[in-house]
Formats: C-alpha cells, structure tokens, sequence
C-alpha cells in the first residue's frame, strides 16, 4: 500500500505477529536502481519474512531491481500488476498490465532468472471491460509457464477509466468465487486472496477455499486485529496489544534517536485503541502533538495515558 506500508507500520505490526508475511509498499524498478537504496529499500532485520513489492513494465529492469532486493536480503520479490492509480498507468505498470499478461509474463521470467528467491505476483481480476473469468485466467496461465507459482489476487475488476484509485478500492464488485475456482483448476499454485477482508473470521472462511489471506486497510486502521494472528493461524502465542505497544516504544525511542520524526511513526498507531474507552483522545493527542517540532517519546507515552487512564491502569 503506497505510503502506507512503510518499515515503520510493517514494525508495527511485526509486533503482533511474528509469523506473518509483511509487504512493502510498491517501489518502482526504475527507483530502486538509481535513487537512494538505504531509504527505499531499508528495513529491520526483525520484519523477516518480508516481501519486496516492484512496479515496472521493462523485464531488464525489473530483474536489475530484483537482484538488488534480493542482495538486501528480501524474502520474497513481488511484482505488482493491480494497483490502478493515475501515476502507476502513466507509467505503464500496475493493473494496466492486466491488458498485457505476455509481457508480464517476460518480466516474471527475467526477475525469477535474476534472484534465488520466489518471484510472486499481485493482480486485479482484470481491468474495464475485460471478462475477468478470461483475464485472470490468462495471466495466470502465462505468469505460470514463466514458473511463477504464487499468485495474491485482489478479488475485484480495477476501473482505469471512470473511477479514482479510491473509488476502485471498494465500488468494483468483489468475486471472491472466482478466485476459489482457479485455486481448484491449479492446485499445485498458491493463491492468496485479497479485498474486503475486514476480520480473521472473515480470513478463516477463505482458507477453506484458498492457501492464503492478505489483508491491508483492515490491519492498517487497526492492527489491533493482528494479535490473534499467530495463535489462530501458526500455532504461536497469545500476545497483549498492551503489552505489544510497549515493546513497539523500544523501536520508536530507537527510530528518534537516529533522526526519524515522531509523526512518520506515529500516524501508522492512530487506529490502535478502536472502540477502546480513550481511543479519541489518543488519536487527537498524537494529531495534534507528533507534527511538532521536537516531538519525542514523551508525546507518544502521554497519548497512551488516555487509554490506561480509561482503565484504570497506572500511566
């Protein structure tokens, strides 16, 4: 999720669960090969396993990124053909690509004979006014000739014509039946479903029918969710969202240290407490104090207050 998906969220959210698969936020390939690689493609050692997300069109350059990726030390490297926003079209990657499964297969094979590690795809049913029965099938099929054996299919059409990248995120119908059915004519592939999944019982449906769930908004506005994850789906342990959020503060007081404001951490906590007693007012404490020039943990523990105080727990 550009913007969204950062190294400080997927801490974040490493916290709740050890075992679940993080995704980076898009990068193009072209960035990653002449931009600033410590910014973009940085991250904690601790995020393991990690994916790395790419956009492009130019299989060269898509291995190019994906080797570097790989040298970073990503777990896996994914190749992006679903988001429809304004900018990814005019750069001819993205759910554009949908029109183009041959050329997207090319890419997947360029990267896969770059790296050791897997190559995934992430794509939309189709886009306008394909059939999407035919379009997902037909990327499919050539992204698999090319020995992809991973797909995460978001479970909608994206409209590139007619609709905002917003707007695609929510009106375009989900079918998830779609999905389960080419997991069922591909059995040897995994598929990972996506779109709409609000809740783990929502995922634990799906994974009657699919080998995996991805989830984005619902575990950004709040991640909270994230902490039945690994007892649920692993096999792991329990772990307290109160008791998470203080072992998070570590990582804050060493990201300031190093010069990391406070509100590029902050902002991705602000959905944390939902429908806690003091949720409010942590999230307008940390609006209205994080952006401040010198903003320091002391902001953050003082939002915390709020909600211990709710509670009755000592701040």
């Amino acid at each position: 999720m550009m913007e969204w998906s950062d190294r400080h969220c997927r801490m974040l959210h490493r916290q709740f669960s050890a075992n679940a698969r993080l995704y980076t936020e898009m990068v193009t390939a072209m960035a990653v090969i002449r931009g600033d690689r410590v910014r973009l493609l940085g991250y904690d050692p601790r995020e393991h396993p990690v994916a790395l997300q790419l956009g492009g069109a130019e299989p060269a350059r898509l291995a190019e990124a994906a080797k570097i990726g790989a040298d970073f030390g990503y777990d896996e490297i994914n190749l992006n053909v679903g988001c429809p926003s304004d900018r990814v079209q005019s750069g001819r990657f993205g759910a554009c690509l949908m029109r183009e499964p041959q050329l997207v297969a090319e890419c997947v094979a360029a990267m896969r004979a770059a790296v050791p590690v897997p190559v995934t795809v992430k794509c939309r049913l189709g886009v306008d006014d394909q059939d999407p029965g035919e379009a997902l099938r037909v990327l499919i099929a050539a992204c698999k000739a090319a020995g992809v054996d991973t797909f995460i299919v978001h479970a909608r059409k994206a409209w590139l014509e007619g609709l905002s990248p917003k707007e695609n995120r929510d009106v375009p119908p989900l079918d998830y039946d779609l999905v389960y059915a080419v997991k069922r004519e591909n059995p040897t592939l995994t598929v990972v479903l996506n779109g709409g999944i609000a809740t783990l019982d929502q995922a634990d449906v799906h994974l009657k029918q699919v080998d995996g769930v991805m989830l984005g908004r619902a575990a950004y506005h709040s991640p909270a969710i994230l902490a039945d994850v690994d007892t649920r789906f692993f096999g792991g342990q329990a772990c307290s969202v109160d008791a998470t959020v203080e072992a998070y503060l570590e990582y804050v007081t060493d990201q300031l240290a190093h010069g990391a404001p406070l509100n590029a951490i902050a902002r991705h906590m602000l959905g944390l407490f939902n429908g806690r007693p003091g949720a409010r007012q942590f999230r307008r404490h940390l609006s209205e104090n994080a952006t401040r020039p010198g903003a320091d943990i002391d902001v953050l523990r003082d939002a915390l207050a709020f909600v211990a105080r709710h509670e009755g727990v000592a701040a």
